[in-house]
């Protein structure tokens, strides 16, 4: 077999592993392709053949290790226990392959790191947290997008670092908590004291009854949350005013359209500064987890590292 890294010579050449001794290294690679990204279609674009090729490699792979590596399941495949030692044992050096053949890492080189998350989340915190090693030389390319996208994305290879607003399923992906994210009920100063001054202030919920509701979708996923973890009871209120995103909330309340729920960081600036009002103060806040998640391999770049290592140590204080 040619163009074998001396780890993956020595790994394919050792009668102690589940590898049959004749491995063939298109085969492995097509199997960490469909391990990594959760797909036989996924993969296939990747390795550029086609979905049948890939099912067919992946056939004969199985039959060479006499392991079932893939659950084939409606959407995707699961990763067999024999899948999971499989990997661990090929994927490095396939990645230092990889690596010599792209004239990547390992030559001496770094490739932009490919960054995805929230739009507010980007601008307002990981941005400003990556500025200084924008400047020693990384290079950076930034997605914004919803986590469920952006995972599917990640698993193709789109990316190399997802922030994400839940941990993704499976152990595929290697994933880990960043931040915890509290979300506050505001409004501009002026609906908060109509607010404190309603005749049924000791109730909010009743007096926020007459203030318009802002949110960024129908169904209302933040406020509605926020009502049930902190009030107990469900969210009835329509959306007076419905935008594409978060910035544009913020807009609006600021403006005085009336009142939202938002996360801290995005509102913070505005709250100091007496732009907003804060229309509740919880003990406990609703909460949402951040997790950062990696592609599976893309540590072979060490800008990857710096940036997972900045990000990790900036969260503490957001």
């Amino acid at each position: 077999m040619k163009n074998r890294t001396p780890e993956l010579a020595a790994l394919l050449a050792d009668p102690g592993r589940q590898l049959p001794a004749r491995a063939d290294l298109n085969l492995l690679r097509t199997f960490l392709a469909v391990y990594r990204s959760g797909s036989f279609t996924a993969a296939a674009p990747q390795l550029g053949l086609s979905q049948p090729t890939v099912t067919a490699q992946i056939r004969t792979l199985e039959q060479q290790t006499g392991r079932e590596l893939f659950t084939r399941l409606p959407r995707g495949v699961e990763p067999t226990p024999p899948a999971h030692e499989l990997a661990g044992q090929v994927a490095g050096p396939l990645d230092a392959l990889a690596a010599l053949e792209g004239g990547g890492p390992l030559s001496g080189q770094t490739a932009p790191v490919h960054l995805a998350g929230p739009s507010e989340l980007l601008c307002v915190r990981v941005l400003p947290a990556l500025a200084p090693l924008v400047a020693e030389g990384l290079e950076l390319r930034v997605t914004q997008g919803l986590t469920e996208p952006l995972l599917e994305e990640l698993r193709g290879g789109r990316h190399d670092l997802v922030i994400a607003t839940r941990r993704p399923r499976g152990r595929a992906l290697e994933s880990a908590p960043l931040a915890d994210e509290e979300y506050v009920l505001v409004a501009s100063p002026a609906w908060a004291r109509r607010v404190a001054a309603h005749p049924e202030a000791g109730d909010l919920c009743a007096a926020l009854r007459d203030v318009p509701l802002v949110t960024y979708a129908e169904d209302l996923p933040i406020a509605r949350r926020y009502w049930r973890n902190v009030f107990g009871k469900q969210l009835t209120a329509r959306a007076a005013v419905t935008v594409p995103n978060l910035y544009a909330v913020l807009s609006a309340v600021n403006a005085g359209a009336g009142y939202s729920v938002l996360p801290h960081s995005l509102c913070q600036e505005y709250l100091d500064t007496g732009r907003l009002a804060r229309l509740h103060a919880p003990e406990e806040p609703p909460l949402n987890t951040l997790f950062l998640v990696q592609r599976p391999g893309a540590d072979a770049n060490p800008d990857v590292l710096r940036v997972r290592e900045r990000l990790s140590a900036a969260a503490r204080g957001w």
